[in-house]
């Protein structure tokens, strides 16, 4: 009987050991809206609110990008198809993978969620309000399901180093998100401390959202995301007294009347939200020469009749998904070769971009992110 005692307690005393290790790894986080959450970490299971967010995932799992997801929204196929072709190619079994629809669209399946036992989920701020009105925050609680909002969108010049910082942090993967942080952060200054010391005359520059989307003209940026970016880049963004939030629309007279010196237009493949649309597809490893043609084909609407910017051929295309996530740096240093070309003669986006690819992400590189009807810059 002494024997079983001294069992019991030993299992006892192991079992109180266990769970002082797992009450060790619980730890509060605050993500972007200044919530506060306690999450079990590092995390092993976690769902992806939004499908692009494997963008930075992918960066701090670089050997198996998806061995912590356990399911995902649908976005990245249509939104960017060529990279989620090249993640499929490498790694089929995220076809396997299970789906969501939007928050913001009502066809999130939350008892589908729960049943996928995540250690937490990773939202959108721009889901944030959908996510409130429905109930899910309480609901995934009393199941012990955290979830945390992160940003790369709406406010990515101000949100995208914490964002980093707490993915980093679930993952037990700190080092590697600061490495991460560095390369962005010293890789901006390369554009931010020439601008600086030189002070040059910034132009005036339309950022187009999306141009060639649908047939309306013209979505836009105020003073974030890539106007925000426009403005490190050394231009002046001249929707930002137009449009007071991030993302809003101008419309064709305010274009002409403001006269811009360039005009930076956003694109990718959207073939599966507008087939044969008029967008332009730069993306990864995209067709450059076709990706010029339409890209002179928008030059060709009302809103650009007579601008200086078009009759200059200072009218370019970036790719739309450096909006939604923390590569912004890259585009904000190919609009810099843009405005200012004299000051930035020997900077190099694309090898910028390589390197990036080379020491953090899973997939090689390979271009197709810009195209110009300038043929010197």
């Amino acid at each position: 009987m002494k024997f079983f005692n001294k069992v019991a307690a030993a299992a006892a005393g192991f079992c109180l050991f266990i769970s002082n290790i797992a009450l060790a790894d619980t730890v509060k986080v605050t993500d972007v809206t200044g919530r506060e959450v306690e999450v079990n970490v590092p995390v092993e299971h976690v769902i992806l609110g939004e499908g692009r967010q494997i963008y930075f995932v992918g960066a701090l799992d670089k050997d198996e990008p998806f061995k912590r997801v356990v399911g995902w929204r649908d976005d990245l196929a249509k939104a960017d198809p060529e990279t989620y072709a090249a993640y499929l190619a490498k790694y089929p079994d995220i076809a396997k993978l299970p789906t969501f629809g939007g928050m913001k669209d009502g066809t999130f399946d939350i008892e589908q969620a729960v049943a996928l036992k995540p250690d937490v989920m990773l939202m959108n701020i721009d889901a944030k309000t959908a996510t409130e009105e429905a109930g899910y925050i309480e609901k995934l609680e009393k199941v012990g399901i955290p979830l945390v909002y992160v940003d790369f969108r709406e406010k990515p010049m101000e949100n995208t180093e914490p964002s980093m910082r707490l993915i980093g942090k679930l993952f037990g993967k700190e080092e590697k998100a600061e490495e991460f942080i560095k390369f962005r952060a010293d890789s901006i200054a390369k554009v931010t401390d020439t601008l600086a010391k030189a002070n040059p005359k910034k132009p005036l520059v339309f950022m187009e959202r999306a141009g060639g989307y649908s047939d309306d003209c013209c979505m836009s940026f105020g003073n974030e995301n890539f106007g925000r970016m426009v403005e490190f880049a050394g231009g002046v963004n001249m929707a930002k007294d137009i449009i007071p939030g991030t993302f809003g629309t101008v419309n064709p007279e305010q274009v002409i009347a403001s006269n811009p010196d360039q005009i930076i237009i956003t694109g990718g493949n959207w073939e599966g939200y507008v087939p044969g649309g008029a967008w332009v597809g730069v993306g990864y490893g995209a067709d450059e020469k076709e990706a010029q043609r339409k890209l002179e084909g928008l030059t060709e609407r009302p809103a650009f009749t007579g601008v200086k910017a078009v009759k200059d051929g200072n009218v370019h295309a970036v790719w739309h998904q450096f909006y939604n996530n923390p590569y912004q740096f890259v585009a904000i240093q190919q609009m810099a070769k843009w405005l200012h070309p004299d000051l930035f003669g020997d900077l190099d986006p694309e090898a910028t971009f390589k390197e990036l690819h080379e020491r953090f992400l899973p997939l090689p590189y390979k271009s197709g992110y810009f195209v110009s009807l300038n043929a010197s810059r």
